[in-house]
């Protein structure tokens, strides 16, 4: 792989070499006709870019005589226009009004560029990625166009099956914030208990929002608890939603698998389409009402076939779930006079899922052969019901700009299971049972207030504001045949997945106020910097407080500094905190009776286990950005985060423990286990790597980034309790530890050429994913090593209204290594890891646009 990007740098030197540029050049001032100092002048869709000296001039070499320029400066609207070359252009900013105000994620600073900020800042535009990527999701398109972004689809793993965790930066998914126009999203109500990702975690649920609605996503790759509160140690996910009007989009896209590793001569499987509608609504003279459709259909894989025994087969049926999911979002604006407006965003998500869970052979013990004669594969169904909405005021009042809002978001899972059976029932059971599930609501009520002072300083930013937030999480029960045992001789409950039982049940909730000041300083026209201070109190846990220092600093107009420091926090979720269940779990493909115990239930209190308090962090970072020639833009970014009191799963331990094995007979308990604060701290360090070029070659343009995640985390050592010392193998074990470590590659590397020609474009991306390791049910190393996926696809505009996408993802028909299907966590040739374990998947999509 080396070799190859090697070959591949040397390409590019050449095609560089060849490139052709134009000089534009001009001054940027304001109304007034003063000069702005130290304004962005960009040229659209690249990293290219400069700013203004101290007259106001600037000059830059753009890839091609109709370039688009972009140019911001704080305090002042957006100017787009599109420039002839080798001639004058100047631009003239009018003072920004909160209609047209950018606050880009990690900065309360109004049009302050993400190229501007003290933390790196990822600008993702999602119509760009979606014509090129064969991903129809959120999760699995940003999977393959950030480095450090990870989300691997599950298999085996119950919920986990139907929500695919996602984190940055190898963290787990609930130490990432995630938020929709710059307010705070609601997680999903599923805590992860099974698969190779996000262990003990909850998250949320990225694939709730269609891409169809989103202009931009933009990913701050630094702790920013100080900023936005709980969650925020690995960064910020901001989804921002399209604002278009008088426009009708419309995408019609499908694609298969090709098939391998099944029981039958299938070519393809795992159909996926998608359709989705986007038109936005003039409202008033400025506002506007922008609504989204979008319906997704994802078919099972299977790649099964992997072993020549049945005796080594766990799963007859291992691959992706079937998947019915559709979507309505909308976004608005209204205007109110000159100085106000009034907005409201949201939207509801309907999904149907059905995975298959571990197979019952027909000599199980577990099977009732008169009614499944060769065994029977469970299958576990999800209907998942999301919304959320979030309405404002927002206006200014003597230069402070003020914005006063609530959200509200709800997320449920109901559990049923089909082809299953109560064996304890025996002939006479149904075969399909309603398992109960569980919900979790939220809403958050959020002020914030800014000041920008132009001639304080070089620029002085001041933010404060306050957040109260309250959350209810629910358990509800199954029907009885779902979790009871009729015949203690015999296995109970719905097999595959255990139904809620009434002493499941759980209506727990909490609150938490904050409040926050952020302070951005242009101390000279190079120097710039931020720091945030927030205070948080919790009903369940208490007060934590946490702050941020970051800078910037510019050496040249071609070179500048970044770094920051910081502390953060988050709160144990209420899942993790209060979710309890009686499951099955496989070990060595042997069923195995589990009692998962909530934090204050007696089996913790009985082993002395403590009540979760909140994991802390330390943050710090330091960066590069470079724009060494026309075109060409490099981004290096190190960084360091430890964590500690990091909350997770325990192992199981047995009513047969020579010293707590009386404890859990007394309370009936076989095996137990619960979630507690088991690592004493992690320690993350990692660098980004972002190098871009985009310039003209021949007669057409090539864009070319180099895109890298290098990623390396230690583990401290177990806390434990008395009763439980000289436990700690059990209590958080070498298979949990590798989890943790597996939490993302310890290297991602995206090499991407996208040239375009006229109406054509083709782009071709190779992604390197590093080697893995994990811990099977033996204890031996399942080692995954790095591979290598090849993606291309070819876009051709038919007119100003018609586009078609033809492409494929992993063309090349890459897997990763192949381990024992009865050793590994899911049950098949492979752990959920790397690029996936479906193969190449060949797609095609229709675009319009009126």
């Amino acid at each position: 792989m080396t070799k190859s990007i090697f070959t591949c740098l040397l390409a590019l030197a050449g095609f560089y070499s060849m490139a052709q540029s134009f000089k534009v050049s001009g001054n940027v001032r304001d109304a007034q006709g003063e000069p702005l100092v130290g304004a962005s002048v960009l040229e659209k869709g690249t990293n290219n870019g400069t700013i203004t000296d101290g007259s106001g001039a600037y000059t830059l070499s753009v890839s091609q005589s109709n370039a688009v320029i972009v140019v911001t400066f704080v305090g002042y609207n957006v100017v787009e226009r599109q420039v002839a070359a080798n001639a004058a252009q100047d631009f003239t900013l009018a003072d920004a009004s909160i209609l047209n105000q950018v606050t880009i994620v990690g900065s309360r600073n109004g049009n302050r560029s993400s190229t501007d900020t003290p933390s790196p800042v990822d600008v993702i535009d999602i119509r760009e990625i979606t014509t090129k990527q064969g991903q129809l999701d959120v999760n699995q398109l940003l999977q393959f166009a950030a480095p450090s972004f990870n989300s691997n689809r599950q298999t085996g793993s119950d919920g986990a099956d139907h929500v695919d965790p996602a984190s940055l930066r190898g963290l787990g998914p609930d130490q990432t914030l995630v938020l929709i126009n710059g307010k705070r999203r609601h997680q999903s109500a599923l805590v992860n208990l099974f698969g190779s990702r996000g262990r003990g975690n909850t998250g949320t649920d990225l694939n709730a929002i269609p891409a169809a609605a989103i202009e931009r996503i933009e990913i701050l790759r630094d702790g920013a608890a100080a900023q936005y509160g709980s969650d925020a140690i690995a960064g910020v996910i901001n989804i921002v939603l399209k604002e278009t009007v008088n426009q009708l989009t419309a995408n019609v896209n499908a694609g298969v698998y090709k098939a391998k590793y099944r029981f039958d001569n299938k070519n393809f499987d795992g159909l996926n389409y998608n359709v989705n509608l986007n038109y936005g609504f003039k409202l008033a003279e400025k506002g506007f009402l922008n609504v989204t459709a979008d319906y997704n259909f994802r078919d099972h894989t299977n790649r099964a076939n992997t072993v020549s025994k049945e005796s080594d087969l766990a799963r007859r049926q291992y691959g992706d779930p079937r998947i019915n999911n559709a979507a309505l979002y909308y976004n608005a604006k209204v205007p109110i006079g000159e100085k106000f407006q009034v907005y409201s965003f949201g939207g509801i998500n309907k999904r149907k899922g059905d995975a298959y869970a571990w197979t019952r052979f027909a000599d199980d013990d577990r099977n009732v052969p008169s009614v499944y004669p060769n065994g029977f594969d469970p299958i576990i169904a999800s209907t998942i019901d999301d919304r959320a909405v979030t309405g404002g005021v927002r206006g200014v009042w003597k230069s402070w700009d003020i914005d006063l809002s609530n959200t509200y978001g709800f997320n449920k899972f109901q559990f049923d299971v089909r082809n299953t059976i109560n064996t304890s029932l025996g002939e006479g059971s149904q075969t399909e049972f309603d398992a109960g599930g569980f919900q979790l609501a939220q809403n958050v009520t959020n002020l914030n207030i800014t000041r920008y002072y132009k001639r304080v300083l070089q620029g002085l930013n001041i933010a404060f504001g306050g957040e109260f937030r309250t959350e209810r999480y629910k358990i509800f029960a199954g029907e009885r045949g779902s979790y009871y045992n009729y015949d203690p001789t015999l296995a109970g409950g719905s097999q595959g997945f255990p139904g809620y039982s009434p002493a499941d049940v759980t209506d727990k909730s909490r609150s938490n106020a904050g409040a926050y000041l952020d302070i951005e300083a242009d101390l000279t026209k190079k120097l710039l910097i931020d720091a945030a201070v927030r205070f948080e109190s919790y009903s369940d846990f208490g007060t934590t407080l946490n702050g941020k220092v970051g800078l910037r600093y510019k050496i040249t107009n071609a070179i500048a500094l970044r770094g920051s420091v910081s502390t953060g926090f988050r709160a144990p979720s209420l899942a993790q905190k209060y979710f309890n269940s009686t499951f099955t779990n496989f070990v060595n493909g042997e069923a195995v009776d589990v009692l998962l115990a909530n934090n204050n239930s007696e089996v913790t209190r009985t082993l002395g286990i403590p009540r979760l308090k909140e994991e802390t962090s330390q943050n710090a970072s330091i960066g590069l950005t470079l724009n060494p020639a026309p075109g060409l833009s490099v981004t290096i970014d190190g960084y360091y985060v430890k964590v500690k009191d990091r909350v997770v799963l325990t192992g199981q331990f047995s009513d047969d423990d020579e010293d707590i094995g009386d404890l859990l007979q007394a309370l009936r308990v076989g095996k137990a286990q619960f979630f507690t604060n088991a690592l004493s701290y992690t320690t993350t360090k990692g660098i980004d790597l972002i190098i871009a070029h985009s310039g003209a070659l021949g007669v057409g343009r090539l864009s070319t980034t180099l895109a890298a995640n290098f990623n390396q985390m230690d583990l401290g050592p177990v806390n434990t309790v008395p009763r439980l010392r000289g436990k700690e193998d059990t209590y958080f074990d070498e298979r949990e530890r590798r989890f943790v470590l597996a939490s993302a590659p310890p290297s991602k590397i995206n090499l991407t050429f996208d040239y375009a020609v006229d109406k054509f474009s083709l782009m071709l991306r190779f992604v390197r994913f590093g080697e893995v390791k994990l811990a099977n049910w033996d204890y031996e190393l399942d080692v995954y090593k790095a591979k290598v996926q090849t993606d291309l696809t070819a876009n051709y505009k038919l007119n100003k209204n018609f586009s078609i996408s033809i492409g494929g993802s992993n063309i090349l028909n890459v897997y990763p290594d192949m381990s024992l299907p009865a050793l590994t966590e899911s049950g098949g040739g492979w752990d959920p890891v790397q690029m996936g374990s479906n193969g190449a998947f060949f797609f095609t999509r229709l675009g319009f646009r009126f």
